[in-house]
């Protein structure tokens, strides 16, 4: 594999031999300015351009400007960033529901949902009252085109875990959907979205995620970032074994999400919760829901962040129709003029029997569009993923000694699937 450090016409990081990639630099900047242009023109858009940096504290500081919402490796959608998993008064928050979107709108926020526990017979969890009052608020928040807010619900089992579901007319709880089996079949049934939350939490960790090939389709999601815990190795003592790759080898194809899993008042605050990061054709349910369901997002624990990658030409959460030879990554990473320069490295994740493989590692800046090629084989597993880390902090949550991913995450990529 080929690290050759250089720039292009543009000014954009290259790593390569030949003038390809150079070329693709070119095409790179022309794609961005087009999706300049399209946000531009876009109407009512809160923050049309940029992307914004949230303040510290909910002191609602006026937020600084991230990183521009347009990819520079893609056309046809813009950057949003969304916190999915957010708890009030109605289950076990601290909460008043009725201030939770409009907070998390002021944190910066572009998307958000209440998801409160469903428990067993509404102990500590929503009854039927509250799923609809929280309808009702989702309903008055939502502002299509500018702020999407979502109804959705946790499924809580104390030992099998807890499992987000969104985009249903109706939730579940222990007493009709007490097994995962049982709970699979009903987000089946409705069409809903779903999500394996905190996934190194629960003992029995999602049955150590057994897989229902029915279920795959709708279960869109895996938490990396939850309350600013790192969850590729948070639970090794106790499982032995990465979430992720626990998850990804047992044949999930779940795209990768941050969230903040607030259980306060402080629902998008402060800074370094946990978010994700969508690529919406509209930020509308509907746009949201598209693009969870096509796994075209990224996890994330800061604000402002963009980033947006390709393999051989396909975006995030999408499919590498091969079974061996080199992928060419392309990666847009930035966060605005704070992080203009910053080190950080690209790690190049591959499955292994009980933590990810790291068969590269780039160090990059941020800002610009970074190019490099791995050569893959289906043979050794068929998925891969980035992961975006800050070299100079410790991940709070290690896995073995001396893996490469003990330091500190900014960011993951949802995978792509090799498949012939």
């Amino acid at each position: 594999m080929t690290h050759l450090h250089g720039h292009d016409d543009a000014g954009h990081h290259r790593h390569g031999a030949d003038h390809t990639h150079s070329e693709l630099g070119r095409r790179a900047v022309l794609a961005g300015a087009g999706g300049l242009l399209m946000l531009a023109a876009a109407p009512g858009s809160a923050y049309a351009n940029t992307t914004p940096i949230a303040a510290g504290s909910p002191a609602r500081i006026t937020p600084k400007s991230g990183a521009a919402r347009a990819s520079q490796l893609t056309q046809g959608t813009l950057l949003v960033h969304a916190d999915l998993h957010n708890h009030t008064l109605m289950s076990d928050g601290d909460g008043n529901p009725d201030l939770a979107f409009q907070s998390m709108r002021e944190a910066g926020l572009d998307v958000a949902a209440l998801t409160d526990h469903a428990t067993l017979f509404s102990i500590s969890g929503l009854s039927k009252s509250e799923w609809d009052r929280t309808g009702v608020l989702a309903g008055a928040a939502d502002d299509p085109g500018n702020y999407t807010a979502i109804r959705g619900f946790e499924w809580s089992h104390p030992t099998l875990g807890h499992v987000n579901v969104w985009g249903t007319a109706n939730f579940t709880d222990l007493l009709a959907s007490g097994s995962m089996s049982r709970l699979y079949n009903w987000i089946n049934g409705v069409d809903g979205v779903g999500s394996f939350n905190h996934p190194g939490r629960e003992v029995q960790r999602f049955n150590n995620f057994s897989l229902s090939s029915a279920a795959v389709d709708n279960m869109v999601a895996l938490e990396m970032f939850n309350r600013g815990d790192d969850y590729l190795f948070d639970g090794w003592a106790d499982h032995g074994s990465s979430p992720l790759t626990a998850c990804l080898n047992a044949g999930w194809r779940t795209g990768l999400t941050g969230v903040s899993d607030e259980h306060g008042t402080n629902w998008g605050w402060p800074e370094g919760k946990g978010r994700t990061g969508l690529w919406v054709a509209a930020n509308t349910r509907a746009g949201v829901f598209e693009a969870m369901r096509a796994r075209r997002f990224f996890a994330t624990r800061v604000s402002g962040l963009r980033l947006d990658a390709t393999a051989n030409g396909v975006q995030m959460g999408g499919v590498l129709p091969i079974a061996s030879g080199d992928v060419a990554f392309s990666v847009d990473l930035d966060r605005g003029p704070d992080w203009a320069g910053k080190p950080l490295r690209i790690q190049v994740l591959r499955p292994g029997t009980t933590a990810p493989t790291v068969v590269d590692v780039i160090d990059v800046e941020a800002g610009g569009v970074h190019i490099f090629t791995v050569p893959m084989n289906v043979a050794d597993g068929d998925w891969v993923v980035l992961r975006v880390s800050d070299p100079t902090q410790a991940n709070p949550s290690p896995g073995p000694a001396g893996h490469p991913c003990n330091d500190w995450g900014v960011a993951y990529a949802s995978p792509w699937w090799l498949q012939p």
